[in-house]
């Protein structure tokens, strides 16, 4: 994803661009081709994300990311699996994730355009930052309007399991009394946080590993870039 970060943390300083001596052409780069490239980066990056957890099996067949049944039913599974409610659990564990699976492709246009609105300041801060400094500028910039995007189309999958319906009844009431966290109230809220979590953990694996070892140019500013850097 962050094909140019590895680099670019050593010549974007400030509000001009540093050659590096033993870079020859760094000097011709500008900061608004930097800038230019990481968000080009960034765009392709968290495409690439967005596309692994949008398709059958994104979710439900990847460990990291899989939703497993929220942690008040996960206290009572073993008990509902001697209930004979095994189908019924199992059914609502791939529901969930089928529904982040299908909520995923969402998220594709808001991180596209958070990197458009994304300012010469947040790009120094990203390419000075941490390992997962882009995707907590992600996380900061998109989480609340993908949690509106997500919230409604996990709702139409969740809404057909039963044991779903059931669980709505049972935290709802628990959460008017304190005893259910708000954020798992219901299958639709939980789902909808952590299908946003594996979204954002996609992320910042990339943004590590490319950070790390930066592979292959994906456009012509980021080939400059690297260009320049030989």
């Amino acid at each position: 994803m962050l094909r140019i970060l590895g680099f670019l943390l050593s010549f974007v300083i400030g509000s001009s661009v540093i050659a590096l001596p033993a870079a020859a052409g760094v000097a011709d780069l500008s900061n608004a081709d930097a800038v230019s490239g990481l968000k080009q980066a960034l765009t392709d990056g968290s495409a690439a994300a967005v596309k692994m957890l949008g398709q059958d099996n994104g979710y439900f067949g990847n460990a990291k990311v899989k939703i497993p049944l929220p942690p008040n039913l996960q206290k009572i599974e073993s008990g509902l699996r001697v209930m004979g409610m095994k189908k019924q659990a199992d059914e609502l564990v791939l529901s969930m994730n089928r529904a982040a699976e299908a909520a995923a492709p969402e998220a594709k246009q808001l991180l596209v355009d958070a990197v458009k609105k994304m300012s010469v300041q947040d790009a120094k801060a990203i390419l000075t930052g941490g390992d997962t400094a882009a995707t907590d500028y992600f996380r900061r910039t998109t989480q609340e309007q993908l949690t509106q995007r997500f919230l409604p189309i996990v709702k139409k999958s969740t809404d057909r399991v039963g044991l779903a319906q059931q669980y709505n009844s049972f935290a709802g009431q628990g959460a008017s009394l304190g005893l259910v966290k708000k954020d798992d109230a219901t299958i639709e809220t939980y789902v909808t946080r952590k299908a946003l979590d594996g979204l954002y953990l996609m992320i910042a694996e990339q943004e590590k590993a490319f950070r790390q070892n930066p592979v292959g140019a994906t456009s012509d500013i980021v080939k400059k870039v690297f260009g320049a850097l030989r």
